[in-house]
């Protein structure tokens, strides 16, 4: 029995020896375990270390899947980097790119790199493109599509000469990310607009292409493009969806000259035209516009209500108050209600009309309105002022708890952590530290999201105290909290 003791005391000191490399925390702990009824307390001091351990491990294994990993390892690594919002392997993920031709590879990175408009791959992404004999079809798909997320002004000249080869394949692509790259320079813009004017008039790109180059036309934001476009709105004898997008396109350009064709537009039989003008109307200001919205409203079609309820909303359309309020309390249409809480929560909002938020404030405050509703509400709450409706936030949280009402509860918590106080920031640090000590992991996670927004650099040691959880997405999110906050986690 003594030998066997003997052997489990030298097996745990030689791992403690490899943990710790400070020759002091080495001999104490060898002291310690001389006495075997220690062991207990050694046992304990690894469980809380593991956490620490375990964290690091998990980055050394991620590391090596991008420098060793297959295209399937890396594709899963991504999409829990995705899960994540996480960005810390970017750099890594930049140098993979630089040297693999592998389609997932690329596709995947681009694609990660795309959804939050990170620059880093324009490069690459060129690269791609133009030795596109030697890439894959998706690969340069991928490239393409980064490039326009990006606005990557860099690369018009070659997405240009792309769309010269007229290779049907990529046009569609191709077409979208032009748009979207001149839209953040007038002259660009303008550049643009005159050479998908030249193709959509003089060359074949194709029917199931023609919206695209619209679409483009009006992501340029060129005023070059309104004649053409007014002409295939007004046109009754083009395709509706060709006449929709000419409608969507001369919205985004917000040119007065393209109002008229949107106008003729809103008393159409067709109830897609139809919708489309009235959603158009957003940017355009006059009695005719304002009249045409509101009566939007009593369209039997859904799609236009929604429509006229975003036109408000686009507009801070206050005449459409009492209208926004009918559609929220009384629509058979669930998202029709959505949108009209929306444009009330815009409109009081960003025209501090008090009536539209006295509005808001009922619907979230009655209980027996469904979740989504008061969802919404709180959103919009939120959005009017944050300091005058948290505490209310927070007791309809705290109740929805108490009547275990989880869909409710789950986004309220989500509502209040995205909140932005200003001036005296006792209420929200009081809740977000019962949140970081709370044993729910939602709970922690949101804490954390309201101590970074709310910089509150009073919470410092319970957010250190986080950096050790056994949860990874806890853990991790606690690092980047404190490096938000400047705590100096060293001793964590």
């Amino acid at each position: 029995m003594k030998i066997e003791k003997s052997g489990i005391i030298n097996s745990r000191t030689a791992q403690l020896h490899r943990v710790f490399q400070n020759k002091n925390h080495v001999r104490i702990f060898s002291k310690t375990l001389c006495n075997f009824s220690f062991y207990p307390l050694f046992l304990s001091f690894l469980l809380i270390s593991f956490p620490v351990f375990s964290q690091q491990n998990v980055e050394a294994s991620r590391l090596a899947t991008i420098k060793y990993g297959t295209e399937t390892e890396i594709a899963s690594l991504i999409q829990s980097l995705r899960n994540e919002n996480a960005e810390y392997l970017d750099n890594e993920l930049v140098a993979l790119v630089e040297t693999t031709r592998n389609q997932q590879i690329l596709n995947g990175v681009f694609g990660f790199f795309g959804a939050r408009e990170k620059s880093g791959l324009e490069d690459r992404a060129i690269r791609a493109i133009n030795e596109r004999d030697d890439e894959a079809n998706e690969t340069i798909l991928s490239a393409v599509n980064y490039l326009g997320r990006v606005k990557a002004a860099e690369a018009k000249q070659v997405i240009m000469e792309l769309l010269n080869t007229e290779e049907r394949r990529f046009m569609n692509a191709a077409f979208r990310a032009l748009g979207r790259i001149s839209s953040a320079n007038t002259e660009l813009a303008d550049e643009t607009a005159d050479f998908l004017i030249e193709y959509y008039n003089f060359r074949d790109p194709g029917e199931e292409n023609r919206n695209e180059v619209i679409i483009a036309m009006g992501a340029t934001g060129s005023a070059n493009a309104v004649p053409l476009l007014v002409d295939i709105a007004a046109n009754t004898d083009a395709r509706f969806p060709l006449r929709i997008a000419a409608m969507n396109a001369l919205s985004q350009i917000g040119d007065q000259r393209g109002l008229e064709a949107i106008l003729t537009c809103v008393n159409t039989n067709d109830a897609n035209v139809r919708t489309a003008a009235i959603a158009a109307l957003g940017p355009f200001t006059g009695d005719e516009v304002d009249k045409a919205i509101l009566d939007g409203f009593r369209d039997s079609n859904y799609r236009t209500r929604i429509a006229a309820a975003q036109a408000s909303r686009d507009r801070k359309l206050i005449a459409a108050i009492p209208y926004l309020q009918f559609r929220a309390e009384r629509d058979d249409v669930a998202n029709v209600k959505d949108e009209a809480i929306r444009a009330l929560g815009e409109i009081a909002s960003a025209a501090k009309n008090e009536e539209a938020a006295k509005i808001i404030d009922g619907m979230f405050s009655e209980r027996k309105n469904s979740d989504r509703v008061r969802l919404i509400s709180a959103e919009m709450l939120v959005k009017i002022s944050a300091n005058n409706y948290f505490s209310k936030l927070i007791i309809e949280l705290d109740e929805s708890k108490l009547k275990n009402q989880t869909t409710l509860y789950n986004g309220l918590l989500k509502i209040v952590s995205e909140a932005r106080i200003e001036g005296d920031t006792g209420e929200i640090e009081n809740i977000a530290r019962r949140f970081l000590r709370d044993r729910g992991v939602l709970e922690k996670l949101y804490g954390l999201d309201m101590a970074a927004n709310n910089n509150l650099k009073n919470l410092s040691e319970e957010v250190k105290a986080l950096i050790n959880e056994r949860n990874e997405s806890i853990a991790r999110k606690a690092r980047q909290t404190a490096e938000r906050l400047g705590i100096n986690t060293e001793n964590s």
